[in-house]
């Protein structure tokens, strides 16, 4: 049971006062997204046919196919691929890359190294499965103070051909700042003069609605992202995107299920009315998302806290890093996140050694959707400088209290 003590209750109110301004910003991007969705709905004409199941094969899904064209008009994109056959965000990259490189090929990834989940993918660690044992090349160049490295990046272009670049909006697990659209348009022009043929993929992950437009939108070929965080608006239990260019994601359906076939076969097995009111309600849960990561930002920079964004900086994605400097702290506001959820809120996580991460980590998630990011989490490797990554909320409502739990955890 929740209890607010005074103490923070009042550390709550004024928070909330100055970060007025903030909120009022997020809720006119939430309007013109929610505008951009129900128009995407209208258009395509969905209706309760569209929620009709289908198993085996999945040949003829008319639900399936106009989910998939739903996509492509909100992400002004060629084509899509949206299945539930995706196991998460990592999955569908993995797909994608598997999908648009061969043998002998090089991609570049120009916002340092990759989510710790594509370790083994690229091949960081050996794996025989990774691109690597393809013998597909990995060529990084990092952020300099959180801006491309345009000098870099122009030098390898030309030393060597690149079949893909690979661009991580959101951080990660990394201490850099996550990527707006702003610089990623710039960085995909200057790219593209050099060479117009190379792929800009971009991961999308975390990103979806924070504001008005999306990757392709501003140049780049192939976006991908997960059903279980913005886009799923907590209700899909699972699935991701893959949004751009007709031949590319003929390629990555072709990866997905089998070549010849392609997104012509995969049963929705249920799953189209979840993910098209989870959908619809993205832009909602997205701006009380960041209310909730805002809200955060401010109480725990009043209280001394390394934070990152401060309230009042432009985001990219929903995710929030607060800096605690020490293991004790760091788990006792994840443990308290854990505490302030409505799903297994007396379950105490531990650090814990999971599959796909180099360090230990803790992850918090009281969520009806197993791994759901969208809903209020926190997860964090138990590394240093000790940093929490929290996300989600599906109303603002809940994810203040869930706040209000860890702070009451670490100071109380």
């Amino acid at each position: 049971m929740i209890y607010i003590d005074d103490k923070i209750e009042k550390l709550i109110s004024i928070a909330e006062e100055q970060i007025k301004k903030q909120f009022e910003k997020i809720d006119k991007i939430a309007q013109k997204n929610s505008l951009k969705v129900l128009n995407a709905f209208q258009n395509n004409k969905v209706a309760e046919v569209h929620f009709q199941s289908t198993t085996g094969y999945g040949y003829g899904d008319i639900g399936r196919d106009t989910i998939e064209k739903i996509y492509c008009d909100i992400f002004k994109a060629e084509d899509s691929i949206v299945r539930s056959q995706f196991i998460s965000g990592s999955h569908a990259l993995t797909v994608t890359l598997f999908a648009l490189l061969r043998p002998g090929d090089t991609f570049m990834s120009i916002t340092g190294k990759p989510y710790d989940t594509l370790d083994s993918v690229i091949g960081f660690n050996n794996n025989k499965s990774s691109l690597r044992s393809y013998n597909i090349n990995y060529e990084q160049v990092d952020l300099i103070n959180n801006e491309f490295d345009i000098d870099l990046i122009e030098k390898k272009l030309k030393e060597k051909k690149i079949k893909l670049i690979e661009i991580q909006r959101s951080r990660g697990y990394s201490t850099r700042k996550s990527i707006c659209l702003d610089k990623v348009e710039e960085v995909i022009k200057k790219i593209k003069k050099i060479d117009n043929e190379v792929i800009i993929m971009i991961d999308n992950c975390y990103c979806e609605f924070v504001g008005e437009k999306e990757p392709i939108e501003i140049g780049a070929d192939i976006a991908v992202g997960s059903l279980i965080k913005n886009l799923g608006g907590g209700i899909a239990p699972n699935g991701a995107y893959v949004v751009g260019k007709k031949d590319l994601i003929e390629l990555v359906a072709e990866r997905l299920t089998v070549p010849g076939q392609g997104k012509e076969v995969g049963p929705t097995l249920g799953i189209n009315k979840n993910i098209l009111q989870g959908l619809f309600l993205a832009p909602s849960v997205v701006k009380s998302s960041l209310k909730t990561a805002v809200l955060a930002s401010k109480v725990l920079e009043n209280l001394g806290y390394k934070v990152d964004p401060k309230f009042d900086e432009l985001r990219a994605d929903i995710v929030q890093t607060i800096e605690f400097g020490n293991p004790d702290e760091l788990i006792k506001f994840c443990q308290g996140i854990q505490m302030g959820s409505p799903i297994d809120s007396n379950s105490i996580p531990e650090p814990w050694d999971m599959p796909g991460y180099e360090d230990k980590v803790i992850m918090a998630s009281g969520a009806f959707t197993a791994g759901s990011s969208i809903e209020l989490s926190c997860d964090a490797p138990i590394r240093k400088p000790y940093i929490a990554y929290l996300q989600g909320g599906l109303t603002y409502e809940y994810g203040k209290l869930g706040v209000i739990k860890a702070l009451q955890n670490i100071i109380i």
